[in-house]
This record gives structure tokens, sequence and C-alpha cells, in this order.
């Protein structure tokens, strides 16, 4: 199991929005509203990197309001 975490920056007015849009993606465990450099941190758990690879680069970052992203793999 691939454990990951997405930072997410969002449009202002936005991150109710997309946190309820990102915890409804398969392989989101959690999303949550943050204070600091980012809006968003979501939590996925997925079987591969490849799978990591599709959540953030493509799901997340393709809903509309998601200016930016960076992932990282847990290593534990």
């Amino acid at each position: 199991m691939v454990t990951a975490f997405i930072m997410i920056k969002a449009n202002t007015g936005d991150a109710d929005r997309l946190r309820d849009e990102m915890t409804a993606i398969a392989g989101v465990e959690s999303a949550h509203i943050v204070a600091g450099d980012v809006d968003i941190i979501a939590k996925a758990q997925v079987e591969t990197p490849a799978a990591v690879k599709e959540i953030a680069a493509t799901q997340i970052q393709g809903i509309e309001g998601v200016e930016d992203t960076q992932t990282y793999i847990a290593m534990e």
C-alpha cells in the first residue's frame, strides 16, 4: 500500500467545494482545509505509485479551482 499526502493550493473561495470533490475520488481517504502555504492537504492510500500519479496529476489537478499541487509519498 502506498500512502501519499497531496498539498493543494486553491483559488480564493473554492476550498470547501474542492475538499468535497477530492474526498469523492477513489483512493483519497481524507482532505482537510489548513492554514499555511497550502489550502488543503489530502491523504491518499492506493496500491501503486502510478495510482498516486493518477489521483494527483490527473484527477485533483483537473478540478476547476485547483491552482497547484505538491505530492509527498510516505516512506514508511
